[in-house]
């Protein structure tokens, strides 16, 4: 089974983290729904940088795809207010069963 996942640094001001966390939370809430998953880490001492990763069934329906939902394109647009991306990896997986 093919799979996506993207990583992607992101940096938020401090004053901005209230908001870009509930966002974050509501699209990951939203993703679930839609078939995706979305994770975020802070950094343990860069209190401003953030992880965000992103896993979908396939690259075409991957957050980063054309065409998403606008649900999803209005949270997108309410994190990138506030939220500072540095260049985002695709990473294609091939998962395989653990057992044979």
């Amino acid at each position: 089974m093919s799979r996506a996942l993207t990583m992607s640094r992101v940096r938020v001001r401090p004053e901005d983290q209230a908001t870009y966390l509930a966002a974050v939370r509501d699209l990951a809430d939203l993703a679930e729904r839609h078939g995706w998953h979305l994770w975020i880490f802070r950094h343990p001492t860069e209190r401003e940088v953030f992880l965000e990763c992103s896993e979908s069934r396939s690259p075409e329906s991957h957050r980063t795809a054309a065409g998403r939902p606008a649900d999803e394109q209005a949270l997108e647009q309410r994190i990138r207010t506030v939220a500072e991306y540095e260049p985002v990896m695709l990473v294609r997986t091939a998962l395989r069963s653990l057992t044979r």
